[in-house]
C-alpha cells in the first residue's frame, strides 16, 4: 500500500491508503484518521472516513493547507501500528429477495442496464458464473459482510464481503442511473452491496429489500431513538432471507414499535481472520445465533 495526499481546494486534504479496497486498508485508514482527531490539530473541524480513505476538512485560516498537509503526513507512522483488533456487532438484517417493489422499478429502467432482457438478479448470477438466480443469492446471504463505510447518502452503508478475494462477488453499476430506487433497497455496485436508506436515484443493481429501517431523522422508530443513522463503520451484517409474509410481519413490529434487531456484540480480529476466513466467520454467525 502507497498512501496518496491531495487538496481538495483550500479546505480539504483527501488521503487515500490504497486504490483497492481491502480490509487491510481498512483499518490502516481508521487508525490515522484516529491519529488525526487525537491530534486536535487547530482548524479541523470534520474527519470523514471512507472505504480505504478518509478526508479532512480544515479552517486554512487558522491552519494553511501546506501546514496542515505536513502535519498529517507526520501522523503516517502511526499507521504501521494500525490495531487490528475492533470490538464491534453483528447484526442480522432481514431481506425480502425478488420482491415486488424494486422488480417493478427494474422494469421501468431497463433500457438502462447492461441486459434489459432479464432482472438485476439474472445478470448478477450469471456473470459470476451461477448456474442459478438462487444459487446467487446462497452467496449473497451466506457469509458476512463487513460496513466500511456510511455515507453518500445520509446512513446508506457499503458493506464488504468477509470472503477471499478470489470468491468475492462483483457487479457493474447501471449503465445509466436510475431516477428512482425504492427505500431500504439492497443493491450492489462493483464489490460493495448497500442499503438505500431513503428513496431516490440510485445505479445499483437491486437484489431486494428490508422491512428493518436504517435512517430516521426524526427518531420515531424504536431503535433508531439514540440516533437517526443504524449503521457506523465497523459493523459486521448477516443478510437473512425473508418471504413476504415475514416481510409484512416486521414491517408491522416496526410501526408498533416493538421491532428489536437481532445483535451480537463481538470482537473482529484481522490477523485471525487473514489466517482463517471460514472459522472467523463461523464464529461471528455463531455469536449471532447466540444471541
Amino acid at each position: 500500500m502507497k498512501t496518496r495526499y491531495t487538496y481538495g481546494g483550500d479546505e480539504h486534504i483527501y488521503v487515500e491508503v490504497d486504490e483497492q479496497m481491502s480490509l487491510d486498508a481498512f483499518f490502516v485508514s481508521l487508525s490515522m484518521s484516529n491519529a488525526v482527531r487525537e491530534a486536535n490539530i487547530p482548524g479541523v473541524t470534520e474527519i470523514c472516513p471512507a472505504n480505504a480513505s478518509f478526508q479532512v476538512r480544515f479552517n486554512p485560516d487558522i491552519t494553511p493547507p501546506e501546514e496542515m498537509m505536513d502535519r498529517i503526513k507526520d501522523l503516517e507512522h502511526k499507521s504501521a501500528d494500525a490495531e487490528k483488533r475492533l470490538k464491534t456487532r453483528i447484526i442480522e438484517i432481514p431481506v425480502y429477495y425478488q420482491d415486488p417493489w424494486t422488480h417493478e422499478t427494474q422494469m421501468r429502467f431497463r433500457e438502462r442496464h447492461q441486459d434489459p432482457s432479464g432482472t438485476d438478479l439474472d445478470y448478477a448470477a450469471r456473470i459470476n458464473g451461477f448456474d442459478s438466480v438462487d444459487a446467487f443469492i446462497e452467496a449473497h446471504h451466506s457469509q458476512p459482510w463487513f460496513v466500511s463505510m456510511v455515507g453518500f447518502v445520509a446512513g446508506l452503508p457499503f458493506l464488504y464481503q468477509l470472503v477471499e478475494r478470489d470468491k468475492q462477488l462483483e457487479v457493474p453499476k447501471y449503465l445509466r442511473p436510475r431516477t428512482d430506487t425504492p427505500k431500504q433497497t439492497v443493491g450492489y455496485g462493483g464489490c460493495f452491496s448497500c442499503i438505500y436508506s431513503v428513496r431516490g436515484a440510485g445505479g445499483y443493481q437491486m437484489f431486494g429489500i428490508t422491512p428493518m429501517p436504517i435512517y430516521d431523522p426524526e427518531q420515531k422508530v424504536s431503535h433508531l431513538k439514540d440516533f437517526m443513522v443504524f449503521f457506523k463503520p465497523g459493523d459486521i451484517v448477516k443478510w437473512k432471507p425473508i418471504d413476504r409474509a415475514e416481510y409484512d410481519r416486521i414491517e408491522q413490529a416496526v410501526a408498533d414499535g416493538t421491532y428489536v434487531p437481532r445483535i451480537a456484540e463481538v470482537e473482529f480480529d484481522l490477523d485471525a481472520f487473514n489466517a482463517d476466513i471460514p472459522g472467523t466467520n463461523a464464529k461471528l454467525m455463531e455469536a449471532l445465533n447466540d444471541a
